[in-house]
């Protein structure tokens, strides 16, 4: 089957790796700019882009597919391979109406949720900030609406109560490499079977922004701790002028807080929560510092 294939991050390179290994011809893949990363902000390929590279497979990178001379050269480019269909996995634009169009099979997405729960760019996240016990993939039909298309396959994913959006994504990645093989086997099957989803059920997951990823101390333990799971390592709070990163905490059972107010942090990081309970930090990241132990951190304070 010839494939484009559209991937940016790190969860769609198991997935082009899978398509590519199993013989079909990938003329094309599609990735989002170059970006500036890491404390000296150089300039990096995308993951997708440097598998694609390493393997010898064509790469465009259009800043936008919905206006400007960038989308119409890679309109242009969709029509003149004329592919069977476009695969998608966290590609990061919303393909318009032609694109959607134009191969023959349609357009199919690799959702990182059981659908229709958490439609939106940030699934992973939000399952595990809000105590969902299982997450899973969807391969679903892309169509105008944000992930509200047709799905072809599914398979679940137990979330354990330590587990971490990192933790999940790496699940994640790996069934959806393995299901979209499968359905890429015979398309036709699954897009005959195709089942739509219920919008009743529909929850909805935004992309998370900077300012949504300071904690909150006024609230449950539980509901920080997974807060804290669900950013992993983007979560933060505010020690005096300082920003506070918490890659990971524990709630712990103590009695003596009488002398603490809900929604502070103690000396010994811990925070008082909204509901009296007691979340201790474990590893955390000081501003200007790396990635340490909070009992790290505290013996450099009492030294």
């Amino acid at each position: 089957m010839k494939i484009i294939f559209m991937g940016t991050p790190d969860f769609a390179v198991p997935a082009l790796d899978a398509l590519h290994r199993a013989g079909h011809e990938i003329p094309l893949v599609f990735s989002q700019p170059d970006k500036p990363s890491g404390r000296g902000q150089k300039i990096h390929p995308s993951p997708v882009k440097s598998y694609a590279l390493a393997h010898g497979l064509r790469v465009e990178q259009p800043f936008s597919l919905r206006k400007g001379d960038d989308s119409v050269k890679s309109l242009e480019l969709i029509k003149e391979l004329n592919p069977d269909i476009i695969i998608v996995a966290a590609y990061g634009q919303i393909l318009p109406r032609i694109v959607l169009d134009a191969p023959r099979l349609g357009c199919v997405n690799i959702h990182a949720s059981l659908l229709p729960r958490w439609r939106g760019a940030s699934p992973i996240n939000y399952c595990i900030m809000s105590g969902d016990k299982e997450s899973g993939v969807t391969i679903m039909r892309m169509e105008e609406g944000i992930d509200t298309g047709g799905m072809f396959l599914s398979e679940r994913c137990e979330i354990t109560d330590e587990m971490n959006s990192r933790e999940l994504h790496d699940k994640l990645k790996e069934i959806g490499a393995r299901l979209i093989t499968r359905f890429a086997e015979n398309p036709e099957k699954y897009i005959k079977n195709m089942t739509a989803q219920n919008y009743a059920e529909a929850t909805y997951a935004p992309m998370i922004t900077k300012e949504m990823k300071k904690i909150d101390l006024n609230k449950s333990a539980l509901e920080i701790y997974n807060f804290i799971r669900g950013l992993t390592g983007e979560a933060y709070c505010m020690l005096g002028e300082k920003r506070l990163k918490v890659f990971s905490s524990e709630i712990i059972e103590k009695s003596d807080i009488f002398n603490h107010k809900a929604g502070t942090i103690t000396e010994s990081l811990e925070i008082i929560c909204g509901d009296m309970k007691i979340l201790r930090m474990l590893e955390i990241k000081p501003e200007g510092k790396n990635k340490m132990s909070a009992e790290e951190f505290l013996r450099g304070v009492r030294n």
